[in-house]
């Protein structure tokens, strides 16, 4: 597909997502600067969203700062904790709200996720807003239906020593 210097993009990334992602098949962690330099691609970045949760460790203050840093915009929400000891921590509605409210701003919708939710969004932003969507993922983490969905599938495990960064503990 071709890119051009006057698209206007939005990047919506849910970290999480790409965090387990790496950790779980590469061991490693994603340099979120080199996917958002790769995927800007020379165009115009109306804007950068990251989706965090915040689970009240020393290193995840760090993180965010260094996100920030990079140009992204966060969006935080807690960990929640059920009773019996249940946690859940997801922004699929966050995030899919976000990209609609930007659709009309953009020309280019880029999610940086694998999970198969989103598919209703892409449809919804393609049919109905004419938004190009990407995707940017690990292939073997991503589901196939949205592969298949999307205008563009950008498979960051293919250049994993430009993509990833390697983890020098074992958590």
């Amino acid at each position: 597909m071709i890119k051009h210097k006057d698209q206007r993009i939005g990047v919506f990334i849910d970290v999480q997502n790409m965090y387990h992602s790496a950790k779980n098949l590469y061991h490693a962690n994603v340099n979120f600067a080199k996917v958002l330099e790769e995927i800007v691609a020379g165009r115009q970045l109306i804007r950068a969203i990251a989706y965090v949760i915040k689970s009240d460790s020393r290193e995840e203050q760090t993180f965010f700062e260094a996100l920030s840093n990079q140009g992204f915009e966060l969006k935080i929400k807690d960990l929640q904790i059920f009773p019996g000891g249940m946690k859940k921590a997801d922004w699929d509605v966050g995030m899919a709200v976000d990209a609609i409210k930007l659709a009309d701003k953009v020309d280019v919708v880029i999610l940086v996720t694998g999970d198969g939710d989103f598919i209703p969004l892409v449809s919804y932003l393609k049919e109905n807003k004419g938004c190009r969507v990407e995707l940017v993922a690990f292939e073997r983490t991503t589901s196939s239906k949205l592969v298949e969905t999307v205008d563009e599938f950008t498979d960051l495990g293919k250049n994993i020593k430009k993509f990833l960064i390697k983890r020098y503990n074992n958590k």
